[in-house]
């Protein structure tokens, strides 16, 4: 058996020990629903007469290990439907199952012993004694909607982590630790990057510090397109229902929207708040006669934008109503998209190992909510396959079936972080149906007129989203060059004031984000707020640097500091470290540095 077979199997199991287990702890009348396999191990969907917490966790363990230890069968048995709804009389979401299965289902129920029965297609192992040297542990509880629709019941979800050996179990713990202790949900209003507020849910507000490193993200971002010859637009907020009308999101995107009735009932006069920038961009095109000499015309832009989504599925800065797209929308000649996609890759590829990050390619194909024909369509794929198979060679990227946007096929980049985490960052979508829906036109250079492609793109995605997988990747502890404060400057007495500000504004002349504290207070004190706010840098002034014209320096994660750096030498390292964007901090004079 191989090995992911394997875990699906004796997770599977496990899932039923659960239910087996909840069920004697907390009596008959516990209401089951589902318990499937996860990557890391099963969960189980309870409707129970009490609220499980963590300390019921090694309640429900203990239970498990004794049902394990009595060595039962498990069993499967083919039922007819009216069977099967009479094994389950007394289970509301089992029954329900049941009745919406096809009327030539196969349905089939596994015993595990004599006093529990689930409806499950299996497999399963033989005997729980199979699974006596799995390792599992309850990770956590939470409420989940029935069949994931709000409308239905509220759940009890237990998530159990399971695995074949206890070291494995372990690294898998350690790695949670590890995620908890790098969650920029709680390092972010930590560091005083961002808050939320209910008054408007799933819209970050960006604090001082974190619009600091917003800012100089930003800042790169737009020194590398400039590089590559990119136009930045700003464009409205809100427009009519005209607009999205014509470019197919009032058709295929107007639930996930923000809709504002004009002064007509008529829904022609409504307006909608953007949740993408193209027709924006479009209209920026179409101001003005456009010739092949103009393409490719390259267009980007960092507008806010907004995409309403249910409230449960909101998630710090991973999962937001409203934040800012590092978009570009490029009008190409048909014989220009394979170097322009390449053109895009090398910009990605910049960007992402500038963090230290990597990334793959992933092809996403047509909807079944697809706009325009399927002609079209398979050309589209077909550029695209044949991009990806000159970059990677053939069969070496990954193709999602039917997970395209609706007006064209796309490549998503799958970004890796620190933590071996895949997040979905970098899209380029190809799109022969917005240029025809807006009638754009391009002169041709034998004077006829012609249609241009449309290649939509994205490096960071959202941006919020990319500044929480930051947090997380670097630990609240960034490069130097995109560090909200790059530099703290600690005067140990009020007498050496006015050194640290002329150090401070000379820092400032290099555009280094400096922060002095000059209250007349405990220099420990001054020197544990920035050290808890991690800035790279912390300056120690005292009588002997006025004296030298030097710097003590404490550099974040060291114990050591360097004492009597030339100011002169500080400075230069910063220069360095902020020109050449490098990930890791300089701790010595730049000559002795191989960078």
């Amino acid at each position: 058996m191989e090995r992911e077979e394997f875990l699906q199997v004796y997770r599977h199991s496990l899932a039923h020990i659960l239910a087996k287990a909840v069920i004697e702890l907390y009596g008959p009348e516990t209401q089951y629903a589902i318990g499937p396999q996860i990557d890391t191990g099963f969960y189980y969907d309870f409707k129970l007469p009490v609220s499980i917490t963590e300390d019921d966790f090694p309640k429900i363990e203990a239970k498990m290990k004794e049902i394990l230890k009595r060595k039962e069968d498990f069993t499967r048995e083919e039922v007819t439907r009216d069977q099967a709804l009479e094994i389950f009389r007394d289970q509301k979401y089992k029954t329900e199952i049941i009745k919406d299965l096809p009327e030539d289902a196969v349905i089939t129920v596994y015993k595990t012993g004599d006093d529990f029965t689930d409806l499950c297609r299996g497999p399963h192992v033989d005997n729980a004694k199979e699974l006596m040297s799995a390792a599992f542990a309850i990770r956590s509880t939470s409420g989940a909607y029935w069949r994931g629709d709000e409308k239905n019941d509220t759940l009890q979800r237990i998530y159990v982590d399971a695995f074949p050996s206890k070291e494995e179990l372990k690294e898998h713990q350690r790695l949670l630790r590890e995620a908890k202790e790098r969650d920029h949900k709680k390092l972010g209003p930590a560091l005083e990057l961002f808050m939320f507020h209910e008054s408007a849910p799933g819209m970050p507000y960006w604090l001082p510090r974190g619009w600091k490193l917003f800012n100089a993200l930003l800042d790169y971002w737009r020194s590398v397109h400039e590089r590559h010859n990119y136009l930045e637009i700003a464009a409205p907020v809100i427009n009519n229902q005209k607009l999205w009308a014509t470019s197919g999101h009032w058709g295929h995107y107007k639930e996930n929207m923000f809709i504002i009735p004009g002064e007509k009932e008529d829904e022609s006069d409504y307006y909608a708040a953007k949740p993408m920038n193209c027709p924006n961009a479009i209209m920026f095109y179409k101001n003005g006669l456009r010739s092949y000499r103009d393409l490719p015309f390259r267009v980007s832009q960092v507008d806010v934008i907004h995409r309403k989504e249910k409230s449960g599925e909101l998630n710090g800065l991973f999962r937001v109503q409203m934040f800012r797209q590092d978009d570009a929308h490029i009008l190409v000649t048909e014989d220009q998209i394979a170097s322009e996609i390449a053109d895009i890759m090398s910009i990605a590829d910049e960007i992402y190992s500038t963090f230290g990050l990597t990334f793959r390619a992933e092809l996403s194909t047509r909807p079944d909510d697809f706009m325009g024909d399927i002609a079209t369509w398979d050309k589209a794929e077909a550029e695209l396959r044949e991009i990806l198979d000159n970059m990677y060679g053939e069969g070496n990227y990954d193709v999602n079936e039917g997970d395209g946007a609706f007006y064209g096929p796309k490549i998503d980049l799958q970004m890796k972080d620190a933590l071996g985490r895949e997040w979905q960052m970098g899209t380029i979508q190809l799109d022969f149906q917005l240029p025809l829906n807006f009638g754009l036109k391009y002169a041709a250079q034998d004077g006829s007129e012609k249609q241009p492609v449309l290649i939509h793109r994205a490096i960071f995605g959202s941006m919020e989203r990319f500044i929480g997988i930051l947090i997380e990747n670097f630990k609240g502890s960034f490069p130097f060059w995109v560090s909200p404060y790059q530099v703290g400057i600690v005067p140990i007495r009020t007498s050496h004031n006015a050194y640290a500000e002329k150090i401070q504004e000379e820092l400032r002349s290099m555009g280094i984000r400096v922060e002095a504290d000059y209250a007349d207070k405990n220099m420990n004190e001054k020197i544990k707020r920035f050290r808890t706010l991690r800035d790279p840098y912390t300056l120690v002034i005292g009588d002997k640097e006025v004296e030298n014209g030097t710097v003590s320096v404490t550099v974040r994660g060291q114990k050591e500091q360097i004492h009597d750096l030339p100011l002169a030498d500080f400075c230069a390292m910063c220069r360095k470290l902020q020109m050449e964007h490098l990930k890791d901090l300089l701790t010595g004079p730049v000559g002795n540095e191989n960078g």
